[in-house]
């Protein structure tokens, strides 16, 4: 599975989305900071699943639906910081998506996540981080689970990387920086944490407008025999199934 993760800085890199899918070819686009009003139902080859509502920096996924078959989604409002509080830039931090793989025949939990901004402390974006991946968890307990996203983790990613593998989950940094806007900011801001998936690559692709840089996963599911859950299972939460 292809999945590209994609902070457009404000909806600036959205007129982008279209040449990313011609040339990468994803099954999944997960977008951060964008206008959830002003997104299209389809781009290229992708359909739009869904987006927020209650955020001015809203989150959004695209799918292939060649591909990809979308059956239930999740928005999930994080624990805020007092960045959210006082200035409103976001409500929801995490939107999820269950998705049933057409090509390989497989259930899985795609996800996007925007982390609170630098001016919260790690350790609310760790909390962040933790209570995401479990609220993923009420789309389809123990199905293999990808979630991307901006972190907003600049420094000891070592300990982040810690915590995420006792909560059962890997952290994949990309092959490249993918935030360099501020001197003392710079690095790999959009990561990749997934359970049930061996991540082949991380890739960095080429500036747009955005100031962070798009990333491309390439991921494939760690057991052939896990994550087969019938297409009939009801998942737990969420908002309604989508046709």
């Amino acid at each position: 599975m292809l999945v590209i993760s994609y902070n457009l800085r404000k909806h600036r890199a959205i007129s982008e989305l279209a040449a990313l899918d011609e040339r990468y070819s994803p099954d999944v686009v997960c977008l951060q900071e964008c206008d959830t009003l002003d997104l299209a139902e389809h781009v290229g080859r992708l359909r739009l699943a869904h987006s927020t509502v209650g955020s001015r920096l809203g989150l959004a996924v695209y799918y292939r639906p060649d591909r990809i078959h979308v059956r239930s989604l999740r928005t999930v409002a994080l624990k805020k910081s007092m960045h959210d509080r006082v200035l409103r830039p976001a409500h929801e931090r995490l939107l999820g998506a269950r998705v049933h793989d057409l090509e390989h025949d497989r259930e899985a939990i795609v996800a996007s996540f925007h982390a609170a901004p630098l001016t919260a402390l790690n350790s609310l974006r760790r909390h962040q981080i933790k209570a995401a991946l479990g609220e993923l968890q009420l789309l389809g307990p123990n199905l293999p689970t990808l979630m991307v996203g901006d972190y907003n983790y600049p420094i000891f990613k070592d300990n982040l990387a810690e915590k995420v593998r006792e909560a059962g989950y890997d952290l994949t940094l990309s092959d490249s920086r993918t935030y360099t806007r501020y001197k003392f900011f710079r690095g790999h801001f959009d990561l990749a944490t997934s359970a049930g998936f061996d991540i082949r690559k991380v890739e960095t692709l080429p500036r747009g407008s955005s100031d962070h840089l798009p990333i491309l996963v390439d991921a494939v599911y760690s057991d052939t025999q896990a994550g087969h859950a019938s297409a009939h299972d009801e998942p737990l939460g969420g908002t309604p199934i989508v046709a």
